[in-house]
Parts: structure tokens; sequence; C-alpha cells
């Protein structure tokens, strides 16, 4: 039972990061008028539709995101030539449907060869009927139906193209907006589950020493409190003592320590890792006090600040990413889940702060000038905003079309890693 609620959990964190995304990209489209043809969660086959109003609903099979199809991004509907025959159906003098195949078996409906159309700005259609011509005007919200599918029309004032570029704007920033108000959201209630504490922590303790490292050779202990590196105070700053040791390998460091009460100084010589990067083998924490419930004020101040140093802790993890490219650094959805799944096992409070830097992550990453990404559609308004006239649209679909593809490519290769550390057990 407990493996299939943390299983449940798991779903649900992707579930609610996506689809808060996507919803503002939906909702900011609608506002401007724009005719939301699919909102989808994932990519792939679909697994479930519904249809209501005048979008579709889909859940497809790949759960690596999902994504809001609007009216004229894509050439999606079967264009009607004159001369093309096809059938009608006509309530109070509008046509509200136009058949293009399978027309001897359509009742009700008139039927002619197209003398002329236009399903975008004047939205008629004249049939030449047994020799005669004659003129209908097309309801705008009027259905294409071929091939057993049913596709609403999309007037031009409908269409994506033909908003301003600070509604298109609007509308795909609105995606990682949303993850950054559900992130500040789910830090704020991080911080009343979990509280804050009735004094100010003032040590930073050792927690652990390991064998044969360069804090166990220069007898650094369990419990001692690291006061100062090399004159600078430490206080309580864990990332101030980590940066330290990090930039000085076999660089001998002068360590101020108080052990039972007396103030010692002992020297230590970090030794670089893989990547360079100093380590003394310890780990170390601030001494805990007792936690209080967080007041309104406390719990706004203290959300916005975890928001702030994980954005900086996300930027710096690209910086690492980039200058240190290892696949290994790199997970798809696969580890993500199973990470999401280990979180999720430790309860509520742990599982929603990690919901918050899931959501902050998703924000930040599809606003980078990626191909496909929001980041990269918004540079391409803010150009046409500069030239006064859009990019040629069948470039810009190229651009998205290669970039979705790399993107596409790497999680595939990303899966296939994380599958194969999962099956050597790593």
């Amino acid at each position: 039972m407990h493996m299939i609620q943390v299983i449940l959990l798991t779903v649900l964190v992707f579930f609610v990061i996506v689809t808060i995304h996507e919803w503002g990209h939906y909702y900011f489209a609608k506002r401007a008028g724009i005719l939301v043809r699919e909102f989808a969660i994932g990519f792939g086959p679909k697994l479930f539709s519904v249809l209501r109003g005048e979008t579709r609903y889909t859940l497809r099979l790949i759960p690596a995101g999902g994504f809001v199809r609007m009216a004229g991004e894509d050439p999606e509907i079967v264009e009607v030539q004159p001369g093309q025959t096809i059938a009608v159906r006509v309530k109070d003098n509008v046509v509200k449907k136009l058949y293009l195949d399978r027309l001897d078996e359509r009742s009700d409906v008139i039927r002619g060869e197209v003398t002329s159309i236009d399903l975008e700005r004047n939205l008629h259609v004249t049939l030449d009927i047994e020799g005669e011509t004659e003129r209908f005007a097309v309801h705008p919200q009027a259905l294409l139906i071929a091939k057993g599918r049913d596709t609403q029309i999309a007037p031009l004032d409908r269409q994506f193209g033909s908003k301003t570029v600070g509604q298109r704007a609007l509308a795909i920033a609105a995606g990682p907006f949303m993850n950054f108000v559900l992130a500040f959201v789910l830090f704020a209630a991080y911080i009343q589950m979990a509280g804050v504490p009735t004094t100010q922590p003032d040590k930073l303790l050792i927690n652990s020493v390991l064998p044969d490292s360069p804090a166990s050779q220069s007898k650094l202990q369990e419990g001692d409190v690291i006061h100062a590196i090399n004159g600078t105070k430490i206080g309580t700053d864990f990332d101030k003592m980590l940066d330290i040791i990090g930039k000085s390998p076999n660089v001998a460091l002068k360590v101020d320590i108080i052990r039972d009460g007396v103030a010692q100084q002992i020297e230590i010589t970090p030794k670089p890792d893989d990547q360079g990067v100093g380590k003394v083998g310890i780990t170390a924490g601030v001494n805990k006090v007792p936690m209080r419930q967080a007041t309104f004020a406390e719990t706004i101040t203290g959300s916005a600040k975890l928001m702030k140093n994980m954005t900086i802790s996300i930027f710096e993890g690209f910086k690492q990413l980039i200058s240190n490219f290892n696949l290994d650094d790199v997970g798809g959805p696969v580890r993500t889940a199973e990470v999401t799944g280990q979180i999720a096992s430790q309860g509520i409070v742990q599982l929603t702060s990690w919901t918050a830097l899931l959501s902050l992550y998703l924000g930040i990453f599809n606003l980078l000038p990626i191909p496909a990404l929001d980041g990269s559609r918004l540079i391409f308004l803010g150009i046409e905003a500069l030239r006064g006239r859009p990019v040629d649209p069948n470039r810009e679909s190229m651009v998205h079309f290669v970039g979705f593809a790399m993107i596409m490519l790497l999680m595939l290769v990303v899966t296939y890693n994380d599958i194969l550390r999962l099956v050597r057990g790593e």
C-alpha cells in the first residue's frame, strides 16, 4: 500500500507541474481570443481524449511535458480548393459543417463544386450547384469534416499570428510564469508545515568525519564547531565553508574550531576531487533549535528567499553542466521519477519542497533560448517587435522543429542511460 501511495504521489507531482504550466499558456491564449485546439499532457500517442467546447483535452503516452496547440501555429487544416466538390450543411442561413469526403453518405446537405471560398477573412463559400452559383455565409465556428475528423475553422482574428506581439508574448511567457507562482506557493506551504526556528542557530557543527580523509588526518572530530577558516568567520554559513574549501585544493588551510568549549586551530589541506574541487571529508550542519509555526510575513519572505537561493543553485548547475558535461550528470524523466519517489517516501513536507523546486526548474528551463522552448519563441517575438515584421514563419517553424527533435533525441539518450543505471543498480 505504501508503494502504491508513493507511485501515485510521484505521478501527481508530474501532473501538477506540467498542467499548471500548460494552463498558463491556455488561459492567456483564450483571454487574447486565440482558438486553442488542444490541451495535451505528455507527447506521443493519445491515451485519453475528450472534447469540451472548442478545445480537445488529451493525455498522451510519453510523460515528458505537454503542449497547448493554438490555431495558426501550424497548418493543421486541410485546405479546400476551387474546383473541389464538397457538401455543406446549412442552418439558420449559414454553413455550420463542410464535408470533404464520403459525400454520397451525407444527408440533409447541399452538394456542389467550389468556385470560391474564404474561411479566414470573409467567411463564405460559393458553390456551383448543377450549373447555378450560390453563395453561403460560413459560421465562424464551422467544422471541416474529413477522414472522420472534425476540425473547427479558425478565422484570422482567432489565430495566434493575428494577435499583437504583446498578446502572443504573454500567452507564451504565462507557462513559465505559472510555474514560478506554483513554486512560490509550494515553498510557502513547505515553510508553514516545517516551521521556523525559535532562535537563530549560531553554530556550524561537524556531523561526521570520513576515514582516511584530510579531516581525519587533521584530527577533526564529530561535534567540533567550525568558527573560521583562514581568518574568515564562518558562523552558520555552510555555503561559505564549502566555497573556501572547494577553491583550495592542495592548499593548507588554518581552521579555527571550538571543541568542548575550548578554541583550537587545526591545519588541513583539501584534496581535489575528479573535477578539481577541494574536499576535506566532512559533513556539517547548523545546531538544531526548536521549531515554531511561521507567521504570514515569515512565510512570504521565507518563500521569496528560497526562490532566490534555489534559482541561483539551478543556474550554477547549468554552468557546471556546460563546463564539465557528463551524461551521467543529466537526469531524464526516469531519474526524476526515481528521486521523486524516494522523496515522496519521506513524507509530504519534503515532497512539497521538492515539487516546488521542480516547478521552479521547469519554469527557468523553458525560458532558456533553446529552439522549441518558450524562451526561443519569445526571442523570435522580440525580433519581430524590433523589425516591425515577423520572421518568415517557415524558417521559424524549421528552427523549432529541429530544436524539438534534438531535445527528444537527448531525452531518449538520457532515458536509456537512466534505465541502464537502474539495471546496474547504481
